[in-house]
């Protein structure tokens, strides 16, 4: 197993670097203390050294190291990056670029032998790692505010109502509520109940037998089921019909769910996390909504705000979705000028980040070697 030693002086951020890294699959050893570095890499052992602290590496060491740096400065990332740093990394740390920057080095956490990795359960559906999940960025106080929600509710086995305008990130509140829960190794299966036919709801939910209707040619498994054990995404839950509300509602109740066409009952362990971007009392109010459905769904409620409420974010979240379309696209990373990002900063995002990254790949794309404001003006 790859052994990582971190050096940070912050025990928020050093406890949040050991759960994420652990979550990984890598030994991970922390302290606050350069002294406790210098011994144990005298100890040997340590495959890699993350740092917030660029003097707390020995000169002439061999064991590769990342920077995380507090205080970004072109002068102090020249400065790691002279002393040997495979990565230098300004905080908030973007979890995916260090684990890409950890494994690029020294490799993939999981030094499993072939015949251990087939030992494993068939059964098991492997699910991706929290890695694979765009993280939520951004430091408004808002967001800041979803992300504490999501490490508290999700270990605990709550339902969860999601609320939001289109846009604003709500599957992404999902997946790591599954990420970051006990369920994580077993399904996360999505739902849409908005692009789904009234109709067609209760037996793309439960199921159906064969001959249940006339275009039932064979026995199928509903989305509760193939969530046995997992989490099931209720995306736009509000557009639901009235009839499968009332299905959802015994589904939840009783723990049981029947198919199309069946009389028999079949036992569920689903964990519903549900979505919305409409006011659901004032679907209750309308008749459009059943109100005990409501309160069995939102024993947790988190409100993903809208863009234009956290429009301090947008120079960071303009920066990731930079260096991600441009690895998309296997291009260098793309420079925007400062009057380019305030420009974006003004705009009302009715679409939300959603709307935000779609601009900037655009961008990327027409734009010449920078993106510049000018840019801005013709192309959004």
């Amino acid at each position: 197993m790859t052994k990582l030693l971190v050096l940070e002086h912050s025990k928020s951020v050093r406890n949040n670097l050991r759960e994420r890294l652990e979550f990984e699959g890598y030994v991970t050893q922390i302290t606050d203390s350069n002294t406790e570095v210098q011994r144990a890499l005298e100890r040997g052992g340590v495959d890699m050294l993350i740092v917030d602290d660029i003097a707390s590496v020995p000169q002439g060491g061999d064991t590769p190291f990342i920077v995380l740096s507090s205080a970004a400065s072109i002068d102090s990332a020249i400065a790691s990056l002279r002393r040997g740093a495979v990565d230098y990394i300004p905080k908030p740390v973007d979890m995916n670029r260090l684990l890409g920057s950890i494994r690029n080095c020294v490799g993939s956490s999981a030094v499993e032998s072939q015949s251990a990795v087939q030992r494993k359960s068939s059964k098991v559906r492997k699910q991706p790692q929290a890695s694979a999940i765009e993280p939520i960025v951004g430091e408004s106080e808002q967001i800041i505010r979803v992300r504490e929600l999501i490490d508290k509710v999700a270990p605990s086995q709550a339902r969860v109502l999601v609320t939001g305008e289109n846009g604003t990130g709500k599957e992404l509140v999902a997946r790591w509520l599954h990420a970051k829960s006990t369920r994580n190794q077993a399904p996360f299966v999505e739902v849409n109940c908005a692009a789904i036919p009234s109709e067609l709801i209760e037996s793309e939910l439960f199921g159906h037998e064969r001959g249940a209707f006339t275009s039932a040619v064979k026995q199928r498994k509903g989305k509760f089921e193939q969530a046995d054990g997992g989490t099931l995404f209720m995306d736009e839950v509000g557009d639901m019909s009235l009839s499968a509300q009332a299905k959802v509602l015994r589904a939840l109740q009783e723990r049981k769910i029947s198919r199309v066409g069946s009389d028999s009952d079949i036992d569920v362990d689903v964990r519903v996390i549900a979505a919305t971007n409409k006011n659901l009392r004032e679907e209750i109010a309308k008749g459009n909504f059943r109100e005990d459905l409501y309160h069995r769904l939102s024993v947790i409620v988190i409100s993903v705000p809208p863009l234009r409420n956290r429009y301090t974010d947008i120079p960071m979240l303009v920066d990731h979705f930079i260096t991600n379309i441009c690895s998309e696209y296997a291009l260098p990373k793309k420079a925007i000028e400062a009057e380019a990002i305030a420009a974006l900063a003004r705009m009302r995002w009715s679409g939300n980040i959603r709307e935000l990254r779609n601009v900037v790949e655009r961008l990327i794309i027409l734009s010449g070697e920078r993106i510049t404001v000018s840019d801005i003006e013709l192309y959004v």
